[in-house]
């Protein structure tokens, strides 16, 4: 990416689109002037890790369906984005496998009823792990940005945990909120 530093807003992935439009980050980087895309690594049922566990509300263990994404901007590598869903959720439905879901995963979640309707995001800075520098083109000893998203519904039940690894010096996080 050449130091290019790319801002990011959480806003377009958190609603549902009113038309077919379902890559929310292609779409974002489009309107920079910008290519988007990301590829699918990993779907499926897997073992919650503790942090995930406990976001959703659930033991320690227990299966979560579990999407791990490589984004990139302008064919570079520019984020790891890891995706989690109660099973009772996202079991057995398209956010299980490794197809692009027509639409997004915010519109299927919405067709199976669930909508987001309050999100947390926490935003930390550690080292990177051995995969992160690998998967990111990192040096030893660089650090990620870690922002950890939960969406809850309008009964305040956890419906997704997404969990994202991004290099610093490519990204600025924003947050514009309305007040009143």
């Amino acid at each position: 990416m050449g130091g290019s530093e790319w801002v990011s807003t959480s806003v377009p992935y958190l609603f549902v689109s009113s038309g077919g439009q379902g890559d929310a980050w292609a779409a974002e980087a489009a309107a920079e002037g910008r290519r988007g895309s990301q590829r699918i690594i990993q779907a499926g049922e897997v073992a919650a890790p503790e942090a995930v566990a406990e976001l959703l509300g659930l033991p320690a263990g227990r299966r979560v369906v579990a999407r791990r994404r490589i984004m990139y901007l302008d064919r570079e590598p520019c984020e790891l984005t890891d995706t989690y869903y109660p099973v009772n959720i996202a079991g057995g439905t398209a956010l299980a496998g490794t197809a692009k879901i027509r639409g997004g995963a915010i519109r299927l979640l919405a067709d199976l009823g669930h909508v987001g309707v309050r999100v947390r995001e926490d935003v930390t800075a550690r080292l990177a792990s051995g995969h992160e520098r690998e998967q990111l083109g990192l040096a030893a000893g660089e650090p990620v940005l870690q922002l950890t998203r939960l969406t809850l519904d309008d009964e305040d039940r956890p419906i997704q945990v997404d969990i994202m690894a991004m290099p610093p010096q490519r990204q600025k996080l924003r947050y514009e909120i309305r007040i009143g």
